[in-house]
Formats: structure tokens, sequence, C-alpha cells
């Protein structure tokens, strides 16, 4: 039996030094994995609270609403004016997604069909190439970097693309090459996406995760946005929620109505006790994600001032929970595939092999800042003794 929509997936490359992890610590090395971006920061107390308070509800074991719950709407909404100065109305710009994962990969196939096309930043996060793919559209490269214009390369894909794209998949803080943009950039995305009759997917997956007074715009800040924009915000990082997967889509409210329309044939939402128990995170404590963003600013330094002190050097990002760094000059012609597996074997670190964010990645390898600044420091004390070797 063929399986077309999977049979045409890719090897999920990512997945290569995560089993190498695993069979190097059955056999007893202790490899600190910085690879997979899981976020190892516990959940905040009063979200566990309220979720073992609600769950003890009989009445919240029911089918929950799968745009969200109004209060955990309002709650979002609530967010944006106190975080962006953005307002949204929780009825019809606000949708609860079960993740930003979920809610991109099915706003897909809300906005997209055979014979449709999208622009896609490359590298990238896996699923913003695929997401357009499942839902047998084509992509259109748009290369990124430090040594790239995004905005013009943008204007230049959008000549070549065939047939003309319908959207522009952004994202900043950007995973993995954790780009960071100004408001300026995103006010000209906006009138880029009228002039071409695009609607823009801006995944906020970072929107917290700042660093050096840096501030993370959204592209709904510019006005008039909301017309050719949709942005996704999650709990996942901001508020160390990973596993709870609580995700929005807001924006323009055509494609939020169009989105609520097709899950309600999907799914019916997130299980409701963890709906308030989101609610109340989010209203209750503002200052967490900045709390967060501490942390991860703190492992950050952590591990590029240890780095370039073994004489492996990059600047340092601004946002995000990542590091992506060049592989250095002496192991460039190995690919980053190799090179990851040299740091597994012989450093006992895992990282990310660039290119399983597209061919554009291969140069680079990825760190995610999931371990604490002791195992981090384990981390450059074993990558030092391996450069110098």
């Amino acid at each position: 039996m063929d399986f077309r929509r999977v049979d045409n997936l890719p090897p999920y490359v990512l997945a290569v030094i995560r089993e190498l992890t695993l069979e190097l610590r059955r056999g007893g090395a202790d490899v600190v994995d910085l690879g997979f971006g899981n976020p190892d920061l516990p959940s905040p107390e009063l979200a566990v609270e309220k979720l073992t308070e609600a769950a003890r509800n009989p009445r919240n074991h029911r089918y929950s609403a799968s745009k969200g719950i109004p209060n955990l709407r309002l709650a979002a909404a609530t967010l944006y004016k106190r975080q962006f100065d953005v307002d949204l109305d929780p009825d019809t710009q606000v949708l609860n997604t079960i993740g930003a994962k979920e809610g991109l990969s099915h706003l897909m196939w809300v906005l997209l069909e055979p014979g449709d096309s999208a622009l896609v930043p490359s590298p990238s996060y896996p699923i913003h190439i695929h997401a357009p793919i499942l839902a047998g559209a084509s992509v259109t490269r748009v290369p990124m970097g430090a040594d790239e214009d995004l905005f013009a390369n943008l204007e230049e894909a959008w000549e070549r693309a065939q047939p003309k794209p319908r959207v522009v998949i952004l994202s900043f803080p950007h995973n993995p090459t954790t780009a960071t943009v100004d408001l300026a950039f995103m006010e000209r995305v906006v009138d880029f996406a009228r002039e071409h009759e695009l609607l823009v997917v801006h995944d906020f997956a970072y929107a917290d995760l700042v660093f050096d007074g840096y501030k993370a715009p959204s592209i709904l800040q510019v006005p008039g946005a909301d017309e050719v924009a949709v942005e996704l915000y999650t709990l996942t990082k901001s508020f160390s929620m990973a596993g709870w997967r609580v995700g929005f889509v807001v924006g323009n409210a055509a494609v939020v109505a169009a989105l609520a329309r097709l899950k309600s044939w999907l799914d019916y939402g997130t299980f409701q006790p963890i709906q308030i128990a989101a609610t109340v995170t989010m209203n209750e404590l503002p200052d967490y994600p900045r709390e967060a963003s501490a942390i991860y600013e703190s492992r950050r330094d952590a591990l590029c001032d240890g780095l370039d002190r073994a004489g492996w050097s990059f600047p340092k990002p601004k946002g995000s929970m990542f590091v992506w760094a060049p592989i250095p000059e002496r192991f460039r012609s190995l690919g980053s595939l190799a090179f990851a597996e040299r740091l597994a074997r012989e450093a006992s670190v895992a990282v990310s092999p660039g290119v399983g964010f597209g061919a554009d990645g291969d140069g680079f390898v990825r760190f995610a800042l999931v371990e604490n600044e002791h195992r981090i420091g384990q981390a450059v004390r074993s990558i030092r003794s391996f450069l110098a070797s």
C-alpha cells in the first residue's frame, strides 16, 4: 500500500543525532544533549496547581470547545494588549490550537491546496517547510542568513515563483538561525503582502525569549496588519509549558474563522483543565516570560563565552532558545551531519546538524539551551578538548 503524503516526506535528519545520543548513553557515555529543543524548565507551580484543581471537577472531563473556552481566548487577547499594545477581539481574532505546530499545519490546509505555492525562508524549522507540502502545495525557498538580505530575497523569490505564492511563512526570533528583525521590517512585509495579495503567517514561538534589551515585534503591531496576517503564539517557551500544547492563531478574522471551522471537524480542543490552568497562568503570572528569558540569556552567555574562549567564535543571538554556530573552518568539509556525529562520539555533546533545517543550513550546527549552566560548562570543556585534539 502507498502512503502518499508520508512516503514523500524526507528522512528526519534531526532524529539521527537523537538516536545516536540514546545509543551512546546506553553504552555508558554521559552525553550533554543540546540537540533536541525540548525546554527543561519546569512549568509554573501555579499552572500545575490550577490544572490539578480543574481536573478534579468532573464537569471539566467532557468535550471542550475546539476554538478554546472564552476566558482562555480573552486571556490571550489581554496578553497581546499588555505585551505588544495590540488590540484583538477574543471572539473573532483569537483561536486556541493544540500547540503552534498543530495550528500551523492545519492552517496550511485552510490556505493552500494542490497547485498553490508558499514562500518559506531557508533554513527553517522543518514544519515550516513541510506543512505547505503536506497540504499539497509547492514551496519556493527564500535564502536567509547573516550575509543575506532577506527582504530582497523575498522579492526575488516572488518573481521566480510559479505559481505565484498565496502564503509567506516567517518566524522571528528565528529557529534555527536566531535571526531577529525590527518593526520597520514587519512594516515592509505587510506592504509586500498587500502589494502581492499574500497572507503572512508569522510563527511567534520565541516572542518572549529575547536578550540584551531587544524586544521582538509582533507583526500585528503594524497598523492594518490584521488585513493580511495571522500570528502564532504559544505558551511552550514563554511559560515553560511545552507538553501542555497550548497555542493560538491570532489576527485576520476571516482566516481565524476558517481555521475554527476546519478544527470543528477535526478535534474537540485541548483538555479543558489545561485551558483553565493556561488562562490563570497568563492572567496571574505576567512577569514569568521575563524570568524564563533571563535564564536562557544566562545559558547563552555560558555557552557562547565558553566556546569563544575555546576558539570557536561567532556573534551571540539576541533571541530564541538556540545558538546557531558556523562549523569551524577545519571541519567544514565534513558537512553538518558528520560534524554533529563527531561531536557526539568524541566530545559527548549532542547538537542538531544544520542540514536538518534545509540544505542552506549545512554549514552550521544548532545548540539548544536546554541544559543548566553546569551541564553547559561540561559541554564547553569537552568541546574545547575536542577542538584542541
